[in-house]
């Protein structure tokens, strides 16, 4: 694995080292899962959504020791001695450098008339909003989207493939894990440290990454203190998201196929009402 590891930073320019080593990294975990798919013995009942249980729970209990460690006392300094005004204008500052990625996908799934107030979104926050410390464009009336390539891909009619959970990185799927590099290099920050350089590109990046965690201070409680097994309710969780998200907060009905388990059901199969009798 060091090796292929190797190969692909000789590879990478010095200018786009912060995009190879994330398509490294998705390289690598890829070729984990499929390791952990070939040890699996026959006749051991898998789950067919989360075939590679066991190589995720060590990512996830890995990505919990580092967060409880270093992201947790830190994040709860932020949340205690910055002030709330500060935490949105912070948090918006992110939304509106990730939000390119919002306008690109919109338009990819054919969302033409969404993704043209979506980019006027973006250009009234950039400038009017002070490269998005304030959300001046809600108060305008452009609302506030949340697309990308993953969502694009199920728009397009790509299956989601088996869960992952990716170190540090969290939730994902098959399918989502390949929209990693557009949301990269969509981000409004991937560019700035060329502009900035690390002296001001590396705090940039922490502070993104404390704002996100932030955001996640109350579902983690919740996960903490409701949840039996924390890694079944963030992998539920984090599916059901998905799919809220990819039907615009409208997912389908689903109900079983067999008819017959249903039959004081007033709903057929496809959610038509049945006609009495």
């Amino acid at each position: 694995m060091s090796e292929v590891v190797k190969v692909f930073s000789d590879l990478c320019p010095k200018a786009n080292d912060n995009l190879c080593k994330t398509i490294v990294l998705l390289f690598c975990i890829l070729m984990l899962q499929g390791c952990s798919t070939i040890a699996k013995k026959d006749g051991v009942d898998t789950d067919p959504i989360d075939p590679h249980e066991d190589i995720n729970r060590v990512s996830y209990n890995f990505t919990d020791k580092v967060d409880r460690m270093l992201f947790e006392p830190v994040v709860d300094a932020y949340v205690d001695y910055v002030p709330n005004a500060a935490q949105r204008s912070i948090g918006n500052f992110y939304d509106n450098l990730s939000y390119p990625n919002v306008v690109l996908n919109a338009f990819l799934q054919g969302k033409i008339k969404q993704g043209f107030f979506d980019g006027l979104r973006f250009a009234v926050n950039s400038t009017i909003g002070m490269l998005g410390l304030f959300d001046m464009a809600t108060h305008m009336g452009l609302e506030k989207h949340d697309e990308d390539f993953g969502q694009t891909l199920a728009v397009w009619g790509f299956d989601s493939g088996s869960y992952l959970f990716i170190p540090i990185m969290g939730p994902s799927s098959e399918r989502d894990v390949i929209g990693v590099p557009v949301t990269v290099v969509t981000n409004v920050l991937f560019y700035a440290g060329y502009v900035v350089g690390a002296p001001v590109f590396v705090p940039l990046t922490v502070l993104g990454a404390i704002d996100k965690r932030a955001r996640l201070a109350g579902p983690m409680r919740i996960r903490d203190q409701a949840a039996l097994d924390p890694y079944l309710f963030v992998r539920e969780a984090s599916l059901q998201q998905r799919e809220f998200l990819i039907y615009d907060g409208n997912p389908p009905l689903k109900l079983y196929d067999d008819e017959e388990l249903f039959l004081d059901n007033p709903f057929d199969v496809k959610g038509n009402e049945k006609p009495p009798g």
